[in-house]
């Protein structure tokens, strides 16, 4: 089993910028993969961007120019900074891990209201 933890959700005005992170009990390396989705009230749940084992990343096109996924591999920490935020934005945003994002974290809050 794979515990994921996040922490950095919260408020933020329109324009401004948060950091999530999710803390794997594994390593990338051996997860293979991770990312974060999203799901906001009323809609389907979306990929938001994707991280491997070699560093590639993928990101959906509403958050390209504006959000970076990175990780540090020596603390099985995958990252997600978020600048320029909407209210669009607005979510519960969850950090996904392994093959098929098998492993779930339990999400972390996100809002973007003035």
């Amino acid at each position: 089993q794979v515990q994921l933890v996040e922490s950095g959700g919260g408020l933020v005005q329109p324009g401004g910028s948060l950091r999530l992170s999710c803390a794997a009990s594994k390593s990338i390396f051996t997860l293979n993969a991770m990312g974060w989705y999203r799901q906001a009230l009323g809609k389907e749940r979306e990929l938001v961007a994707g991280i491997d084992s070699g560093g590639a990343t993928a990101y959906a096109e509403s958050v390209k120019g504006r959000f970076a996924i990175s990780s540090d591999n020596a603390k099985n920490t995958v990252y997600l900074q978020m600048n320029n935020l909407k209210p669009e934005d607005t979510a519960v945003y969850y950090c996904t891990a392994g093959r098929g994002s098998r492993y779930w974290g339990q999400g972390t809050q996100v809002t973007v209201s003035s």
